[in-house]
């Protein structure tokens, strides 16, 4: 074979296959589908993209969604399970599989980085019940086929951090209001950087309260307050749920609270609410139970707005 031509076959078909990577690399696996929305939702995408998502809009594994002001978000998983967002909350999708036919593939893992959701189980769940698990920076909960509400309060240092980074967001969402090419595109992001800004206040309020001490359990028992102590807090409405850490591993069962203020001490049952609400809108609930899969849910004309 002509040298020439043998090296521009081994190019083209090295070509190909760097574009079929590429291809591959891009479509992110769908987990389900934004279904109820009561305020702003944002997304950063796998390669760094801020969007702007409103219902029906899709979800996909890699997505780290993020409510804004007093905005609750609703997600319906490929399942036909659900996650409900209230405001303030950062969540990220980092694994979601199911397949009806192939239930060697289930898996299902969240992280919560902050705030708090609603978890209500679905087909997944029930049929793997080892497979559904909600990451947080104080245990991991195996979600089975619960429902459970869960609430993740960072410590002072966690939150300037978080604090910092949404200040900085905040700063480039006003920017690209002045530089937008379009006036939607300005009006879009005028309105994310003002709900921003209210959720860098409120953190900021959280390191204030936070840098006064160090949560106990007895502290979270003896008074609720309308800021909870840093830590993470259950709540298990159906079902059962596991919570494990370094302390150990505790199980709840529907009714019970609990709450751990670190990764190594011990979860402990609560004999009380120490203040946890969750309150979404009422179309939020009367959808908290079996209904069509989102998988085979039509897709609305919504589109999706890239924050640039």
């Amino acid at each position: 074979m002509n040298p020439l031509k043998s090296c521009t076959a081994i190019n083209a078909w090295l070509l190909l296959a760097l574009l079929s990577a590429a291809t591959w690399v891009q479509a992110a696996p769908e987990a389900g589908v934004v279904t109820h929305l009561s305020g702003p939702l944002f997304v950063k995408k796998l390669d760094g993209s801020l969007r702007v998502l409103g219902e029906q809009s899709l979800v996909e594994v890699g997505d780290t969604l993020s409510t804004q002001g007093k905005g609750y978000a609703q997600v319906r998983l490929r399942d036909d399970s659900l996650l409900t967002l209230q405001p303030g909350t950062v969540l990220s999708v980092d694994a979601f599989a199911y397949d009806v036919n192939v239930p060697g593939a289930d898996a299902a893992v969240f992280t919560l980085k902050h705030g708090g959701l609603r978890s209500d189980g679905g087909l997944l769940g029930k049929r793997s019940q080892d497979r559904s698990t909600l990451m947080t920076p104080r245990g991991r909960i195996n979600l089975q086929s619960a429902s459970v509400e869960v609430y993740y309060q960072p410590t002072a240092g966690v939150a300037t951090r978080a604090s910092s980074r949404v200040k900085s967001l905040a700063m480039g969402l006003a920017a690209s209001a002045g530089h937008a090419d379009d006036s939607y595109s300005a009006f879009v992001a005028a309105v994310s950087a003002r709900y921003v800004y209210r959720l860098a206040n409120v953190l900021a309020s959280v390191e204030s309260w936070a840098a006064q001490g160090k949560a106990s359990l007895a502290a979270v028992v003896q008074k609720a307050t309308s800021v909870l102590p840093p830590g993470l807090y259950v709540h298990v409405l159906d079902g059962l749920i596991n919570l494990t850490n370094e302390g150990g591993t505790q199980g709840f069962k529907a009714g019970q609270f609990g709450f751990t203020s670190s990764v190594r001490e011990p979860p402990a049952v609560l004999p009380k609410n120490p203040g946890i609400a969750f309150n979404p809108p009422p179309v939020f609930s009367q959808s908290m139970g079996p209904q069509g899969s989102p998988a085979s849910a039509s897709k609305s004309n919504n589109v999706d707005c890239e924050v640039r």
